[in-house]
This record gives structure tokens, C-alpha cells and sequence, in this order.
């Protein structure tokens, strides 16, 4: 393909996936064993030929496809092709033609494996994802005569969190004529124009939600009208928190609403390192501003919907409201009107998010509040539909299941969506007699003493254990406990050749383990993808605090924390371990994006990755001090470098400040050998931060040469040091007090004032903002933009929520510290504001001017109360009296 131009690149990309699909149909007919790999093959080859395909009619157009055309776009199609030709290769018909020509079509044998198409598929979503964006932009271009180039790789995305994700593809969507008016209700809320833009369908876990929410996601992709989707999971890596949410809801947008792409390369041009920013900033620079600046209204009739689901999943409770208070902010954007539909279990964290929104920002639905006879109806119909495929795949009698022992599994189901789930997966095991499964499920329509969750998990493992006699039986406990809690409590799921690998038992006896377990996890054949929990009541089921000394499938939590952490420094500390130059790169100043990820992947083990990142946080959970000289201790004397190094080859350096205060927080003195360690680690890690994240191998020659001689990193490590390096300079002897430099104001600083917890500080500056800044890594958090005039001073409220700033433009602004949004405008001053203070209560803000004046300002309403006139000269500080009753000012007038 090399020469061709773009247009000939497209259709020679076009006409190599057309043929491929083709291919994989001769084989979905001729191969019994493979046939889901191939039909996802084929598919997705197929979605790879329909985008492409939708730029042809733009191909002809004046101009040509500027963006399709340029040496990055030709790059990546020249790199799909050079996929698409390999796997065109390895699937060609003719390397078979004489076995065919013998024995036909059944000859075929499929070339790959399990994990070889879960690879291609991956790379052809990534491919896929980057056209679909590209015909964005080059339709925007033809629209608005722009030439807009936009480098994706600067908008990393949490990989499956769509609501159409490979690797969810197989799970439920409501069945036809079930939850029928409440995904009416849905559509009828997202026509209304003048409806709440947020609808919020809460219930417990297991009644449905997930089902509902990619029911009407996919519901909404069919009539175009779907713009982004996220689906959160607890221990799924990028989906388990809010790192990646508005990045990916960014780039899904970028796919469906014309015209934002324009904002978002704005946005990228100013701060490339938007994705690494605050939740605030990147929802501001990624979606809210881009919105705000489409100047015509798109086309589409109806609003545009966004679908969030399982928010309580996000790990963070801060997360998790911050952004409520930042969706909120979409119910008046124009000309694009958004919809915003989020699912979630009624968690604390998420009930309080809601209760602060304004009236009329959204409506919501309790699931579990549905009138019985409407989910006892939806029930019935999907085990009517569920075990009557399991009658057909058995060849069971037609009878079967007769309708009572239908109405009674309703009946023990409601209102809950995954009991109903849970038992067909348990009845449709091919291990067992479909018959016998189901009459073990109905055995607990008496036990009217236990609760809706034991009824949906007892019948399967209360199996574990059955025909074993009391030696064998504690031993399986045991194991299940160390294995089967294990999976329930890592952060992110492992394979089971991971697993093996990280706890030293071989696979066999983890697949034996789990052998009975479908009905509850998600077990791969292929032992190198990733072991998932089906639903996440599952592991509320097994950690309950309340099954101690009751069950013997409990789960310990902190103790499954502590054999996690001791497992984890185990690997590390082993030969497969961590070691210096663990991708063996060629020499020191190489950069990490110089580093192809499949060298990284080959050199750090899934297992090993896992263990960089977490080993820290298993420790803190299973509530362990560190002692001088103890196992920890000993690991960060000898591993600390090659931690550092292979932190940083997993793009995640950043994360090791925190980390190391992690650590802090469990030495027992700060007198000991250890917790000086650590806090040498610290400053050590804060100095080199940026040389630490972008060449793993600095860590060795610049950080460790240029730290200070008494180091105690420098000191534990100096055989590291490269012998070839020869100072000129003495180095200084001992770190200064400089704890860090705050850097990223563009004018003079002229203010500045601590948290009340110290965790933050803010900065006031002439370039018109306020900076707060995270005390421990010295890493900006959010950026205050809003005023028009330099921002003479700065004040925290007692309880740390909020940040008064005062400015040149005459006013005083209140800013949430969670969300960095503005919460009001105090306007009154007919000059400068050169002083701000709280209430010791947090109730009122002070602020003295340059008009002579004092004015007290209610901080819940933004009102002012009072205004105290007397000076003669401009008022320059204020302050309140420590029982709030007394406000003192000073003025130029020399009073």
C-alpha cells in the first residue's frame, strides 16, 4: 500500500476487510469449535469496513480528506493493512485447496486461538475508534472550512467501558416485553426538551440495573442518538475508578456531536497533559467549554443521551460526587442539549451528590420500588425464556419446567433481576442434571430465615463441599478462601495463569477450584484472560461481616488483604521479580514513550503489573504496621529503585508519592529507621518526579547522581550509580528545606493560604487565577479560572469547602475545593477587593476594598448583609475575632 493516496489507502483497506469477512463466514460454517471467535471477528472486521466506508462519499469532495490524507492518518492505515494482510494470510483459502478439494469445506481448521483474536479484536477497535474520529473531523472540516488535526493519544480511554464493549458483548439486554414501561419512561424523558436533564434509576444491588441501562444504550445507538456511555466495574482497572471518565466520554462525544472536535484540539494544544489534570479540569476543557462553543445546533432533532452505569462502583466517594456536581452543569448548555442517564445502587456518597443539585436538574427511580406485579412479570418472562433454552439444549421433556416450579423461582427471585440470572446459569451447567439443580434451588423456598442473597449464592456453593468428609472439607475451605476470596478481593482482575503465577499453585488446582463456579464468575477457557465476578453482590455476599463464625464460605477481608500483600512482595522480590533494566533498553536517556507497550507487556507480567501497583494498598487494608527491619522494610532497602523504575514503565511514577504516604502511615514511630526511609524516599521521589515519568532508566544516573550526598536513597544505592559518570561538582550534602516549587502561574503570585487540613494550598496570582495544590506531591490540582483582573487575596472556609478569592474586577468569587467550581459571584465593590476573610462558623465572608468600604457577605447565599463605611482610604486587611462577633479592618488611612 505504500505510495498509494488516501483515498487509495481507504479502499484497499475498504476491500481487504470485505474480503476477510467474507472468509470468516466459509469458516463460522465449517468450524465447530471456534465459531464465537469468528463471528467477533467478523464482526468487528466488518465495523472496520463500514466506517471507512462512510468516507467515501466525502472522497470525491474539494479538498479530499485533508486529515485522511496527512502522514499520521496514513501511518495508522498503513498499519491496519499490513494487520488486516497478515491476518488475510493466515486465514487465505488456498493454503487449504487440496485437503478441500478432498474432503470439502469441513477441512477448514481456524488459525488462532482464543487469546490471538482477543489481541486482533483489541488492536481493530483501537483502529476503528481513530477512522470513526477522523471522519468526525474531515465532516466538521467540510462543514465549518476547518483543518483540525487532533492527536488521540493525548485522550487515553478506559478500555471497555462502553456500553458495547468486546468483552461485555455477551451480557443480558432486557428481553422483549419485559421492563417495557420503564424503558419507555426512559425514551419519553430523553424527547422532552423541556424535561431534567439528569434521570438517576437507582435500586439494590441485583435488581436490574446494568440489564436496563445497556438495553437503552443500545436502544438509543439505533436511532443515532446515543453520544457517550460508561460503564463502571469495581476491579476492572480503568473502569474501577474516575481516572479515564471524562476522557472517554470526551472521545465518544467527539464521535457523535459535530463540531466539538474543534474545542477538544483546543483544549489539547494549550495542555496536552489534560487527561493527567482534575476531574474539574478535564470536564471543563473536554466537554463543558467544547459544548459551549458549538455555535450552530446540531441537526438531530432529539437530544443527545449519555449513559452512566454502576457509578456506586467508582472506588472514590470524592470521585463519586465530584462528578454529580460536574454533570450537573450540563442543564444549560446551548445549542447541544444532553441527557445524562446514571445508574447506580441509593450508596450515601450518591444520595447526597443528588441532594445538592439545584430543583429541576433531575428525576429519579427506585427500582426496587416498582409495583411487585410489574416485576414478577418482567421475572416470569425471562425464566420462561431462560430455562426453556435449557429444555431445548438438554432435550429434556416438553414439560419441563412445569409453570408452578416457574411461579416459585418468581417468587423467590423478587425483586431481584440477578437471583432469576444466577439460578438459570446454575441450572444450565452442563455438569449436573438440569432436574436435580433445579429442585436444590426450590429446596429454599421454606428458608424464610435467610436472606434474598444467600438464596441466590447457598444453592451453588452449599454444593462445594457435599460427599467430603471433614479433613477434606476444611481443606477445600481453606482453599476456597485463598483462591475464591482472593478473586473477590483483588483490585483488578487476573487470569488464572496469573493467578497461579502470583500465589505458586499450579493451574490446575486453581481451575479445579473453580470448577463449579460459573454460575458466579466468569471463567475463560483460555487461561490467559481475565477471571470476573458476574455481579458484584457476589462478593458482598461472601465479605458480610455478619457470616463470621456462621458460614464457611466468609470471606476475611483484612486477612485476604494481608495474604494478598505477602504475595504480591513475593513475586517482586523474586528471580521473575523486579530488577534493574527490566525491558533492557539500550541505554539510560531512552524516553518512555519511545517504548513500545508489547516490550513492556512481554517484560512485566500481567501478574507483575498488578503488583507493582497494588501491593502497597493490600498492605494499608489488612491494617499492618511496618517495622524497622521487618519483611517491608528489607523489600524497599533492596527494591525500592527497581520499583521506581518499573512504575514508571507502566506509565503510573505519578502514583508513587502517594504510595510512599501510604507507607508512612503504617510505621509506628517516626523515630525509627524505617519511617527516615521513607520520608528520604519521599523528597527523593518528588525531586526526580518528572525524570521518574518520562525515562524509567534516569532513576539510576540523574536522580540517583544528583541527589544529595547524605541521602539515605543515595546512600542505600550508590553501587547503582554507573561507573562511567564523573563529577565535576560536588553535589550538595544534604536536601535543602525546599520541599517542592509550584510552578504553572504565567504572572506574579500575590497570595497564598494553606487548608485548614493542610492538604492543599492556594495560590493567587496577576494572570487572573487561583491554583490549589496538593501539599504531599506538589501537583496542581485544578485551576480557578473566572476572573478578569489580578487576584490580590485568598482565603480558605474553616471546614476546607470552599476558597474566597478576591480581585481587580471588584468582586469576590466562592470556589467548592472538591469541584473547583465557582458556587457564586459577590458583587457590590465599586473598586479593587484587597483583602478576604471567613467567619470563624464559615458563615460569613469579609472583604475589604478599595472603595473605602467593608462589605459582610452571607457565604450560603452570596447576599451581602451589610456594608461598613467609615475609612477615608482604601481598606487593605480584614479580619474576624475568634468568637465572630468583631470585624477588624486597616486602612490607608492610617486607621
Amino acid at each position: 500500500m505504500d505510495g498509494l493516496s488516501g483515498a487509495a489507502s481507504i479502499i484497499a483497506v475498504v476491500n481487504l476487510s470485505a474480503t476477510i469477512a467474507s472468509r470468516c463466514l466459509q469458516y463460522s460454517i465449517a468450524v465447530k469449535n471456534a465459531k464465537e471467535d469468528i463471528r467477533s471477528l467478523q464482526r468487528e472486521v466488518s465495523r472496520i469496513r463500514d466506517v471507512l466506508g462512510g468516507a467515501e462519499e466525502l472522497l470525491g469532495g474539494p479538498g479530499e480528506l485533508r486529515l485522511l490524507t496527512s502522514q499520521k492518518l496514513s501511518d495508522l492505515l498503513q498499519e491496519c493493512f499490513v494487520q488486516l494482510e497478515e491476518l488475510n494470510r493466515r486465514l487465505e483459502l488456498s493454503n487449504t485447496r487440496k485437503a478441500m478439494s478432498r474432503f470439502g469445506v469441513r477441512a477448514l481448521k481456524w488459525p488462532f486461538t482464543s487469546k490471538e483474536v482477543e489481541k486482533i479484536i483489541a488492536d481493530l477497535e483501537g483502529y476503528k475508534r481513530t477512522f470513526s474520529l477522523a471522519l468526525q473531523v474531515d465532516q466538521t472540516g467540510l462543514m465549518l472550512k476547518l483543518d483540525q488535526k487532533i492527536d488521540l493519544t493525548k485522550l487515553p480511554i478506559a478500555k471497555g467501558a462502553s456500553f458495547d464493549a468486546h468483552m461485555d458483548e455477551h451480557n443480558a439486554r432486557c428481553l422483549p416485553n419485559t421492563r417495557v414501561k420503564l424503558q419507555r419512561q426512559i425514551a419519553e424523558w430523553a424527547e422532552d426538551r423541556n424535561g431534567k436533564p439528569i434521570f438517576w434509576l437507582n435500586g439494590m444491588a441485583g435488581t436490574g440495573k446494568s440489564t436496563i441501562a445497556r438495553s437503552v444504550a443500545q436502544s438509543f445507538a439505533k436511532q443515532h442518538q446515543l453520544a457517550a456511555s460508561f460503564f463502571f466495574k469495581k476491579g476492572e482497572g480503568g473502569r474501577g475508578n474516575a481516572t479515564r471518565f471524562f476522557t472517554t466520554i470526551s472521545t465518544d462525544l467527539m464521535a457523535h456531536v459535530p463540531g466539538l472536535i474543534s474545542g477538544v484540539r483546543k483544549a489539547l494544544d494549550a495542555d496536552p497533559g489534560i487527561s493527567e489534570r482534575v476531574l474539574k479540569d478535564q470536564f471543563d476543557k473536554l466537554i463543558l467549554h467544547p459544548l459551549l462553543e458549538i455555535q450552530r445546533a446540531p441537526s438531530q432533532a432529539l437530544a443527545y443521551v449519555v449513559v452512566i452505569d454502576a457509578l456506586d462502583e467508582c472506588e472514590r466517594e470524592e470521585d463519586i460526587r465530584v462528578i454529580l456536581q460536574l454533570l450537573a452543569r450540563t442543564k444549560d448548555i446551548k445549542p447541544v442539549s444532553l441527557r445524562i442517564l446514571v445508574t447506580s445502587r441509593p450508596e450515601l456518597p450518591i444520595r447526597l451528590g443528588f441532594k445538592q443539585m439545584s430543583d429541576g436538574t433531575y428525576q429519579d427511580l427506585v427500582l426496587h420500588e416498582v409495583p411487585k406485579g410489574i416485576i414478577e412479570h418482567d421475572i416470569y418472562l425471562f425464566l420462561e425464556h431462560e430455562l426453556r433454552k435449557i429444555q431445548e439444549q438438554r432435550s429434556l421433556s416438553p414439560g419441563w419446567p412445569r409453570r408452578d416450579q416457574i411461579q416459585a423461582l418468581v417468587q423467590l427471585a423478587v425483586p431481584l433481576f440477578i437471583f432469576a440470572a444466577t439460578a438459570c446459569r446454575y441450572i444450565a451447567d452442563r455438569r449436573d442434571n438440569p432436574t436435580k439443580r433445579l429442585e436444590i434451588v426450590l429446596q429454599y423456598q421454606s428458608a424464610s430465615h435467610i436472606s434474598q442473597l444467600d438464596r441466590t449464592y447457598l444453592p451453588i456453593l452449599s454444593q462445594l463441599f457435599d460427599d467430603e468428609d471433614e479433613a477434606d472439607k476444611q481443606r477445600r475451605i481453606s482453599e476456597f478462601q485463598d483462591i475464591v476470596g482472593s478473586i473477590v478481593i483483588l483490585e483488578s482482575p487476573l487470569s488464572i495463569s496469573s493467578l497461579a503465577h502470583l500465589f505458586r499453585i499450579s493451574k490446575e488446582d486453581i481451575r479445579c477450584r473453580l470448577d463449579s463456579l460459573h454460575s458466579v464468575l466468569s471463567i475463560p477457557d483460555n487461561e490467559d484472560l481475565p477471571v470476573r465476578l458476574l455481579h458484584l453482590s457476589f462478593r458482598d455476599f461472601l465479605i458480610d461481616p455478619l457470616k463470621k463464625g456462621k458460614s464457611p464460605f466468609w470471606v476475611d477481608e483484612r486477612e485476604t488483604h494481608k495474604r494478598l500483600a505477602r504475595k504480591c512482595l513475593e513475586l517482586l522480590s523474586s528471580l521473575e521479580g523486579l530488577r534493574q533494566n527490566m525491558c533492557e533498553l539500550p541505554n539510560p536517556g531512552t524516553l518512555r514513550s519511545e517504548i513500545d507497550e508489547r516490550t513492556v507487556a512481554i517484560c512485566l507480567s500481567p501478574e507483575l503489573q498488578y503488583a507493582c501497583r497494588y501491593w502497597a494498598h493490600h498492605l494499608e487494608r489488612s491494617d499492618r504496621h511496618i517495622h524497622d527491619g521487618d519483611p517491608i522494610h528489607l523489600f524497599l532497602q533492596k527494591y525500592f529503585l527497581y520499583w521506581l523504575e518499573a512504575m514508571s514503565l507502566i506509565g503510573e511514577a505519578y502514583k508513587c508519592i502517594h504510595i510512599i504516604k501510604k507507607l508512612q502511615a503504617l510505621t509506628e514511630s517516626d523515630m525509627s529507621t524505617v519511617s527516615s526511609f521513607l520520608h528520604d524516599a519521599e523528597r527523593f521521589t518528588l525531586r526526580f518526579r518528572s525524570v521518574l515519568e518520562d525515562a524509567p532508566l534516569q532513576v539510576y544516573s540523574s536522580a540517583l547522581i544528583f541527589a544529595p550526598e547524605m541521602s539515605i536513597i543515595r546512600k542505600t544505592f550508590a553501587d547503582h550509580i554507573p561507573g562511567w559518570v564523573n563529577m565535576i561538582s560536588k553535589v550538595e550534602n544534604d536536601w535543602d528545606s525546599c520541599r517542592s516549587v509550584l510552578e504553572g502561574h504565567s504572572g506574579p503570585v500575590s497570595a497564598i493560604a494553606f487548608s485548614p487540613d493542610g492538604q492543599l494550598v492556594a495560590s493567587a496570582s496577576w494572570d487572573n487565577t487561583v491554583r490549589l495544590w496538593e501539599t504531599a506531591t506538589g501537583s496542581c490540582r485544578s485551576t480557578l479560572e473566572g476572573h478578569s483582573g489580578c487576584i490580590r487575596a485568598v482565603a480558605f472556609s474553616p471546614d476546607g469547602q470552599l476558597v474566597a478569592s478576591a480581585s481587580d474586577d471588584n468582586t469576590v468569587r466562592l470556589w467548592e475545593t472538591a469541584t473547583g467550581s465557582c458556587r457564586s459571584t459577590l458583587e457590590g465593590h465599586s473598586s479593587s477587593i484587597r483583602a478576604v476573610a471567613f467567619s470563624p462558623d464559615g458563615q460569613l465572608v469579609a472583604s475589604a476594598s478599595g472603595d473605602n468600604t467593608v462589605r459582610l457577605w452571607e457565604t450560603a447565599t452570596g447576599s451581602c448583609r451589610s456594608t461598613l463605611e467609615g475609612h477615608s482610604g482604601w481598606v487593605s486587611a480584614v479580619a474576624f475575632s475568634p468568637d465572630g462577633q468583631l470585624v477588624a479592618s486597616a486602612s490607608d488611612d492610617s486607621t
